[in-house]
């Protein structure tokens, strides 16, 4: 684990270890002083716990509870019960499901089988279309019911 991967408790329950290094580099260079560990390592709260900040309260080196739970959310693992729950939310079919995952239906149903984590791709773009219905309707392509074929 690296100098900017936190354990966090959250007021409200739970915990969480969250990774902050492209959060550090790619966020603004106003957040370079945090790249020095020695300036990492010394967190304070502010606005009633709501942020964490180095330095200066009132300086840019911040990161409020929102963000960080979002980072929190997005670095979680995602599991078997994760990509069924993802697929209901869709309310797609295994194949339809695989189709919008640009794989085949026998990653999927071994992914969705687990006991194996599931693709950290695969996660990201689950949650990406769990955020965005848009995304999911600009790639979904629904199966069509195959007919029976006509009585002679």
């Amino acid at each position: 684990m690296s100098d900017t991967a936190p354990h966090v408790a959250w007021k409200g329950g739970g915990e969480d270890v969250i990774e902050r290094a492209g959060w550090i580099a790619r966020a603004s260079p106003a957040l370079a002083p945090l790249m020095d560990p020695a300036v990492f390592r010394t967190p304070g709260l502010t606005d009633h716990d709501a942020v964490v900040c180095w330095g200066d309260e009132d300086g840019d080196l911040a990161i409020d509870a929102y963000h960080l739970n979002l980072l929190a959310r997005e670095q979680r693992p995602f599991e078997a019960t994760d990509l069924a729950a993802w697929q209901a939310d869709m309310a797609v079919s295994n194949q339809e499901a695989a189709d919008l995952l640009r794989t085949s239906l026998s990653p999927f149903n071994a992914w969705k089988a687990g006991p194996r984590a599931v693709p950290a791709q695969v996660a990201m773009l689950c949650r990406a279309m769990g955020r965005d219905p848009l995304f999911v309707q600009a790639h979904y392509r629904p199966r069509k019911a195959r007919l029976a074929p006509d009585a002679a």
